[in-house]
C-alpha cells in the first residue's frame, strides 16, 4: 500500500468516527457530557493525545533519521566512485580499461538501488554479481611496475572494497521499516480523540471545520512518515543523479 493511500485511509477512519461521535452525542442524556463526567473525559483525552503525539513525534524522528543516513550513504557512493576515477587516472594508461568498466557498471549500480525506477523503465536487473566486482577482480590483476603504482593499486582496491561495502549497507535497508501493526494502533488512538472531540461538544460548522483540519494535518503526517521511510521509491526519494553525474 502507497503512503498516500495510507493516508486516505486514515482519514477516512478518523472523520467517519469524528462523525460518530457527533451522531453519539444527539443520543447522550447531558448529564453524561456535563459536570464530573466531562472533566474525567477531559483528563482521558489528554493522556491518548499526549501518547499520540509523542509516537508521532518519535516515528518522524525515527524515520527522517533513516532517511537521512541513507542520503549519507549515496553521497558517500558517490565521492568513492570519483575518487576511484581519480586514482585510476593517476595510475596511467594501464588503469583505462578499469576506468571504462567503472563508467559501465554506474547504471547497474544505479538500478540494482533504485529498483522501482529501473523495473518501470523496463531495465533488466542482473542479480548474479554485484555491480563493482568486476572493477574489484581487475584492479586485483594490475602488475605494479613501480612503488607510486603499488600504492595507488592499494588505494583503488580500498576504495572498491568500500564500495561494495556501502552498497551492501543500502540493499539491507528495509524498504517498509515501520510495522502495519503499530500504525493501526496509532490510527485507533486518534479515532478515539476525535470521536470524544465530538461528542462532547454541541456541532456547529465552527467546530467541524477545525477538526476536520486536524485529522487532515495527522492524516498528512501519516503519508510524510511513510514518504521518508521510502528513500528510493515515492515522491521523496533520494535523487540519483548526483550518482550518474560522478565521473563527468
Amino acid at each position: 500500500m502507497s503512503p498516500i493511500q495510507f493516508a486516505a485511509i486514515a482519514f477516512v477512519c478518523i472523520i467517519a468516527s469524528a462523525v460518530g461521535g457527533a451522531l453519539l452525542r444527539a443520543r447522550l442524556p447531558e448529564a453524561h457530557v456535563s459536570g464530573d463526567s466531562k472533566d474525567v473525559i477531559k483528563l482521558s483525552i489528554a493522556l491518548v493525545a499526549t501518547m499520540s503525539a509523542l509516537v508521532l513525534a518519535l516515528l518522524f524522528a525515527s524515520t527522517r533519521t533513516s532517511f537521512e543516513r541513507t542520503s549519507g550513504l549515496v553521497s558517500r557512493l558517490t565521492a568513492d566512485i570519483a575518487e576511484l576515477d581519480r586514482v585510476l587516472k593517476h595510475y596511467g594508461p594501464d588503469a583505462e580499461s578499469i576506468r571504462a568498466a567503472l563508467r559501465a557498471e554506474i547504471q547497474p549500480m544505479i538500478d540494482s538501488i533504485w529498483r522501482d525506477e529501473a523495473i518501470a523503465r523496463g531495465a533488466k536487473l542482473d542479480e548474479s554479481k554485484a555491480p563493482e566486482e568486476e572493477v574489484l577482480f581487475m584492479l586485483q590483476d594490475l602488475q605494479p611496475a613501480n612503488s607510486k603504482q603499488r600504492a595507488l593499486q592499494t588505494r583503488a582496491i580500498q576504495i572498491s572494497t568500500d564500495l561494495q561495502q556501502t552498497q551492501l549497507a543500502l540493499f539491507a535497508q528495509p524498504t517498509d521499516s515501520i510495522s502495519n501493526t503499530f500504525l493501526i494502533v496509532l490510527i485507533v488512538w486518534l479515532m478515539f480523540i476525535f470521536g470524544i472531540f465530538s461528542m462532547t461538544a454541541p456541532p456547529n460548522p465552527t467546530l467541524f471545520i477545525v477538526i476536520a483540519m486536524c485529522i487532515l494535518s495527522a492524516s498528512a503526517a501519516f503519508y510524510l512518515i511513510l514518504e521518508l521511510g521510502l528513500p528510493f521509491g515515492g515522491l521523496m526519494q533520494l535523487s540519483n543523479e548526483p550518482l550518474r553525474n560522478a565521473l563527468k
